[in-house]
Parts: C-alpha cells; structure tokens; sequence
C-alpha cells in the first residue's frame, strides 16, 4: 500500500511535469511557426488543451494539499471548541508522504492536548466530588465534642487523603456515653458510604439499646445485605456510664483497647472477638460487651492503625520500620505527670501529646502519611479539677508535621 501510495504520488507529480512540458512545446511551436494558426481546429485544441490542463493540475493540488489542509485546519477546530468531546482525532492518509508525515504529526500532538484537557476536565467533576464528599463529612464529623463529666477526653483525626475513613464519634444517650472508633476497610466512595452508614446506624440503635454488642450487631443486620462482600468494618467502642461510673467495651476486629492502670503504672492492650461488621449477617452470638475496670486517673486510648502501622521513612522499600504497639505502649508509659495533692498523676493531654510527638519523631517530621490516623485519650478523673495542664496546642518548636486540625 506504501509502495503504490508512492507511486501514485511520483505518477501525479509526473503528469504535472507531463502538462508543463506540453504548454512549453505549444509555446515553441507557435513562436517557431511549427503550427498553422490560421488552421480551424487549432483553436478548438487549444481552448481544449487548456481546459484539461488546468482541470489536472487542479486536482493535483486538491488531492495532494488542499484536502489535507483543510483537514489539518477541521481537526484544529474541533480541539479548540472540543466539538468532538471523547473522539479521538484522526486524519486521512495522502499520497503526499511528505506532507502525511507533518499532518500526523500535528494531529498526533492534537490528540495529546486533547487527551490532557480531557482528563483536566473530568478531574475537575471528580474533585468537585470529591470536595462535596469531604464537605458533607465535616459537616457530620467535625461537631463539637460531646462532654462527659466524669472523663476529660481529647479526640483527633487526620485523613491521609481528600476524605478520610477512620473516624471517631461521641453519642449521648440518658447516662450513657458511646465513644468509639471505627476503620472501614478499601478506599474511596464504597468505604466512605460504610463510615457514614454505620455512623448514622449507630447513633439511631443506641436510642433503641444501651448494650454496646446489640447496637454493633443490629448495625451489622442491616450493613451486611447493602455492601460488597469485601467491605469490612472494624470498630471498638466503650460505653460509659456516668450514674454508675462504669465502663463497658465492644470489639469488633479493631485495634487493641489501650489501658493505663493508674495504681500500677502499666499500661495493657485488651483485646476481646475476631469478629468485624460486615463479615456475616448475623454476629450478635460473637459479638460480647465485657466490663473494664477504670477507676480514678485511669486512662483509655482508642486508635486506629495509622498509628500503629506508621513507618519511619517516605518510601516503601522493605527497609522501614512501624510503630506499632509497643512503641504506642512506651509512649503513654512515658508520657509526663504533674502533680496532684502531692501524687504523680498522668493526664489525658499529657498522654495525648507524648503520643503525638513521639510518633512525629518517628517518623522524622518530614513523613508520608499512607493511612488515616485517628486517635482518642480519655481518663477518669473523678470531678478533679485539673489545673496547670499541658497547652491545648503543641508548640512548633516541638513538632513540624503533625498538626491535627
């Protein structure tokens, strides 16, 4: 096909030089009286040599650079009014192999371009998505917290991305105070649409039930049958409950429970069922609320594993560490105390804090985040007014990189 192309564009080419030449000899045999002038056909041959010369050397210049041209110019057109929306520009190839090559490339430059504001204009429909989707969850999430007067509590979370999927709630119901945690797993619109489901079925089921287990398996009766097999939700919760100043948790495949004893300065991980929302319709045989014993200045530390699975490095590459647990456990071991009627006590901030720095020096201030870090710290100070306390918010000076809001 190339090689009759060529052909075919060296023959149009010949019948010009062809055309040329004849008028050239015409001429001659005019000028050198070769030809009868006074003759009666000669004119009617050269009226009619003339016409099917201009008629050849016309679609010559049509066929050969005309069209292709105009072509050239359509395509243009249509990428600057974007006519052709998803089309792909494409061009007819001529026999001019010259001029083919700088109509594709032309063409192939414009469909680059085109491909370019074609992602910069759906990209700006998912951000603006996007940004709805975020604008939606601070509106639900980012409340004022609910008060608890028995337990000073300092609750935080930071998204690794435009929207996040670990999150925390505090939900209020007679002398019950729900505060859990949750991690949804995947990403995107499937595990945001997870969080804000089980979040409005959990504010609505504590209004039916207070034990923390049936309010988790009622939620789960209804998450199952309307998500993928695949999306998975852990979650621990505590219930406390501030008449009989009692604490209460449910563990849904969720990160250990974090509790510092007081009275023996140790800090332990609880754990209780491998069970997470979503696994199977029915998990309320599974699924237990157990009692833990919190007593004055006693402190709970509720998290999600962009804490513990934090590395120490920007890059994955089989070189980095993680925090994990028992660096959590140091740092809430070794947090600072003040002094309270001549006791060493630790506080919520405190230990909030000492958290926050030493996971931030972990992970060398100038870190990546690959996963949302939730993280919530309560203790039971027992109408204790706590004076004297660690500023709200971190000097600069200590951290560079991690700041909550």
């Amino acid at each position: 096909m190339k090689i009759f192309k060529s052909n075919l564009y060296s023959l149009s080419n010949l019948l010009i030089l062809v055309t040329i030449s004849s008028s050239l000899l015409l001429f001659y045999g005019i000028k050198n009286n070769l030809i009868d002038l006074n003759s009666s056909f000669f004119y009617i041959f050269v009226l009619l040599f003339i016409i099917i010369q201009s008629i050849i050397i016309m679609l010559i210049i049509k066929v050969n650079y005309e069209d292709p041209i105009a072509e050239l110019e359509y395509n243009i057109k249509a990428f600057i009014t974007w006519s052709l929306k998803w089309k792909e520009l494409v061009f007819k190839k001529n026999i001019n192999p010259h001029l083919s090559y700088i109509l594709r490339f032309f063409t192939t430059t414009l469909n680059m371009l085109k491909n370019i504001r074609d992602e910069f204009v759906s990209g700006k429909a998912i951000k603006s998505e996007v940004d709805l989707a975020r604008e939606i969850q601070e509106k639900l999430l980012n409340k004022k917290l609910e008060r608890v007067p028995s337990l000073e509590i300092i609750a935080k979370s930071k998204p690794a991305w435009e929207i996040w999927w670990d999150s925390y709630d505090i939900i209020k119901q007679w002398d019950n105070y729900y505060i859990y945690v949750w991690d949804a797993t995947g990403h995107w619109v499937a595990a945001w649409f997870v969080m804000m489901m089980v979040n409005s079925l959990i504010s609505w089921f504590s209004k039916v039930t207070k034990s923390g287990s049936h309010i988790l398996s009622m939620t789960n009766e209804i998450l199952k049958p309307r998500v993928k097999s695949n999306i998975l939700m852990s979650l621990l919760l505590i219930r406390w409950n501030e008449l009989e100043k009692r604490l209460f948790m449910t563990w849904a495949w969720h990160e250990y429970l974090m509790l510092y004893k007081a009275n023996q300065k140790k800090c332990f991980k609880i754990k209780s069922w491998w069970i997470a929302l979503g696994m199977t319709k029915d998990i309320s045989k599974v699924l237990k609320e157990q009692e833990i014993k919190f007593e004055s200045w006693d402190i709970a530390v509720l998290y999600s594993d962009g804490i513990t699975e934090a590395i120490n490095q920007n890059h994955k590459d089989w070189n980095e560490s993680m925090f994990w647990e028992d660096r959590l456990i140091k740092s809430i071991e070794n947090s600072p105390e003040m002094i309270i009627n001549w006791v060493h006590k630790k506080t919520t901030r405190w230990v909030f804090n000492n958290i926050t720095i030493e996971l931030s020096k972990f992970m060398w201030y100038k870190y990546r985040q690959y996963d949302d870090i939730t993280l919530v710290v309560a203790h039971y100070n027992n109408w204790e007014i706590i004076e004297n306390d660690f500023a709200e918010i971190i000097p600069e000076e200590f951290i560079s990189e991690r700041n909550w809001n």
